[in-house]
């Protein structure tokens, strides 16, 4: 069984969708002059203290009755292993900011380091042309939100960069950050090479980001972030997700989960509500192989909570599909505890919740998922607007993100199979919309601009989607070289967008 067929959705581990032996060539005359790219951080543990602690409470009050079957017996020791592997993630790994929950694993460094030497080996002669002619001082630029993951994603691509290539460890770039912000009372430093109106824009806040002045070019974007961040507690978009699971289909999916686990007398208090769990508790782990010296001690927040039998199989959902990014550090497989079926049936609920509000969402609600990713939307034109008028300071531009990130931005794009919005009369579904989040973005998902220019100056661009040659949307078909070519007139490519 391939992943694909597993449905970890946002969480698979990352694959490249295309072989580029079969790539389409350039035409005639062209040769590549820049390329940029944006790409989600790699595969990660769990972001913190969650699933895995509400799911060890239960399992715990389970073995406390004799209600677990023997399959269930196995959960409680995996869930543990989970746990662990999480407080310890990333010790004792060279490149890790600070380790712990949220960290990439073994997994996710080596997804954007094999992305950078596969990138190197796209375009060769263009890499060997940039790194040969010393005199053009050409810069690779670096950019990430200035979160840990994005950051050591980053570092990690870098590396592997000039490994690959050593002449290009002079030519990396890391710019300065926009700013300063706040813009009113005290700015806050930020390091070279953060951008976190492009890349962090579902979060500003006031006291890293305030933008005060009508007249900034930030303005808006900061705008867009606070209107986005209000609608994550619309009252339509709270209805939409927690309906989700409130279903007859849901509660009997997860109750199907739940008894190749548990007794059918526990599984009924889990269902009536009875028995209800969450991620209360504390505790501490420390490494037995001595790179993390100091134990680390963590307390749940008790927001994670296991309501119904559709709570507890999502919640387990979520250990099933964040265990492959693992297998290094954890070695564990839940693919035992989460038969296809229903992991199916999950992940299209888990699709649906991500499609509402990191998606295009719902038709009413316009387009509040992804207005704020104009800025990054503008940088992506900005950077081949300079190779079309003969600026070529930049070979490449490489920027680090989230899913929150990716998925809107490729809404933005437009697209073919991720702009469709829902009514909010109708609910999604795989029948009723081709949204999917093992597609938009998985760990390490990547949208790639490669840029080609004749001698004449005529400048023409290909996308790569997860490595896949990718249209860009449908209405600019018509600024394609051929009818069935992956290159754009970017003069044709660039009105078509209103740019």
């Amino acid at each position: 069984m391939t992943m694909t067929d597993r449905y970890y959705q946002t969480k698979s581990p990352y694959r490249p969708q295309q072989d580029p032996s079969s790539y389409e060539k350039a035409p005639t005359g062209f040769t590549p002059v820049y390329t940029q790219m944006l790409a989600r951080h790699g595969s990660r543990g769990l972001s913190s203290l969650k699933y895995d602690l509400a799911i060890h409470n239960m399992w715990s009050k389970a073995k406390a009755e004799g209600a677990l079957t023997p399959l269930g017996e196995k959960l409680g020791e995996d869930t543990l292993k989970i746990m662990k592997a999480n407080f310890l993630l990333g010790c004792g790994v060279e490149g890790i900011t600070k380790p712990g929950y949220g960290n990439l694993t073994q997994i996710g460094i080596n997804e954007h380091k094999q992305l950078a030497v596969r990138m190197l080996n796209r375009m060769p002669d263009f890499w060997k042309q940039i790194t040969d002619d010393a005199t053009a001082a050409r810069k690779v630029q670096v950019v990430t939100s200035g979160v840990d993951r994005a950051v050591d994603s980053g570092n990690y691509f870098a590396q592997s960069l000039k490994t690959t290539q050593p002449k290009l460890n002079t030519m990396l770039s890391y710019p300065a950050a926009p700013g300063p912000f706040p813009d009113t009372g005290t700015a806050l430093a930020q390091a070279s090479g953060t951008d976190r109106f492009q890349l962090y824009f579902h979060k500003l806040v006031a006291k890293t980001d305030l933008v005060s002045k009508v007249d900034s070019p930030f303005y808006a974007t900061y705008q867009a972030s606070l209107a986005y961040q209000a609608f994550k507690k619309d009252a339509d978009l709270i209805a939409k997700q927690e309906g989700l699971f409130k279903t007859a289909e849901a509660n009997a999916k997860g109750r199907q989960v739940l008894e190749r686990l548990f007794s059918k007398a526990f599984v009924d208090k889990v269902e009536s509500g009875t028995y209800s769990f969450a991620n209360t508790g504390s505790f501490t782990f420390s490494s037995a192989d001595g790179k993390c010296t100091a134990p680390t001690t963590l307390s749940g927040d008790g927001e994670t909570t296991i309501k119904s039998t559709a709570d507890a199989a999502a919640l387990l959902y979520e250990l099933y599909v964040i265990a492959p990014a693992m297998r290094t550090e954890a070695g564990v497989d839940f693919a035992s505890y989460m038969p296809a079926e229903q992991a199916r049936f999950f992940a299209e609920l888990n699709d649906a919740s991500d499609f509402y509000d990191k998606g295009p969402g719902m038709t009413e609600k316009g387009d509040v998922t992804y207005k704020m990713s104009q800025m990054l939307f503008d940088d992506f034109f900005k950077e081949v607007d300079a190779i079309a008028a003969n600026n070529l300071a930049n070979a490449a531009k490489l920027r680090f993100a989230h899913a929150e990130i990716i998925a809107p931005f490729a809404s933005r794009m437009g697209l073919k199979n991720v702009l469709q919005q829902i009514p909010k009369a109708e609910t999604f579904s795989y029948k009723n919309n081709p949204w999917r989040g093992d597609y938009v973005s998985p760990m390490a998902a990547n949208m790639q601009w490669d840029v080609y220019r004749n001698a004449a100056g005529k400048v023409i661009v290909k996308m790569l989607y997860n490595e896949k040659e990718t249209d860009f949307m449908a209405k600019c078909d018509s600024a394609k070289l051929a009818a069935n070519s992956y290159f754009y007139d970017y003069v044709k490519l660039k009105g078509c967008y209103g740019k």
